[in-house]
């Protein structure tokens, strides 16, 4: 099962204030964990929202907004993707993340094509293996990263 862990934004990241050296090392050893246990296929930090847009579709004509947007629950400052066996297992490696008092983070779980039923035709199915293998075989040229960390 693959999950989208996202880290909700607060007052610090939304002003632009970086980790520390402590928080980071502390970030870079938990996410060479999870890289060594299979469990981490990506994870980025974000931007602040000044440096965002949003897009609003409205009929013919998306509606373009820039940042900053007001502090709210719905903003973001980072993610991981991970895959583990179970949901439990997903919040089990979550629980270990090295954030400071009042950090919030949500679990939520990737669609997987079994998901979507007959409305995933099997042409879709096909036409969603290319897509991927195109992604892995990009991914491919430059060094894996399970090898960096061995």
């Amino acid at each position: 099962m693959r999950f989208m862990v996202i880290v909700h934004a607060n007052q610090d990241t939304e002003a632009g204030v970086m980790p520390s050296t402590e928080l980071l090392t502390a970030m870079g050893k938990f996410n060479e964990e999870m890289i060594r246990a299979g469990v981490m296929q990506a994870g980025e930090g974000l931007h602040p929202t000044a440096k965002g847009t949003r897009i609003r579709y409205n009929g013919d004509k998306p509606a373009v907004t820039n940042g900053p947007f007001p502090l709210s629950r719905d903003l973001i400052a980072g993610f991981w993707l991970i895959e583990t066996e179970t949901r439990d297992d997903a919040i089990a490696w979550m629980k270990r993340a090295p954030f400071d008092d009042g950090a919030e983070i949500e679990i939520r779980q990737v669609f997987a094509p079994e998901d979507f039923g007959e409305a995933f035709t099997p042409e879709l199915r096909e036409q969603e293996e290319l897509m991927r293998r195109s992604l892995e075989s990009k991914g491919s040229q430059g060094q894996a990263a399970s090898d960096i960390f061995r």
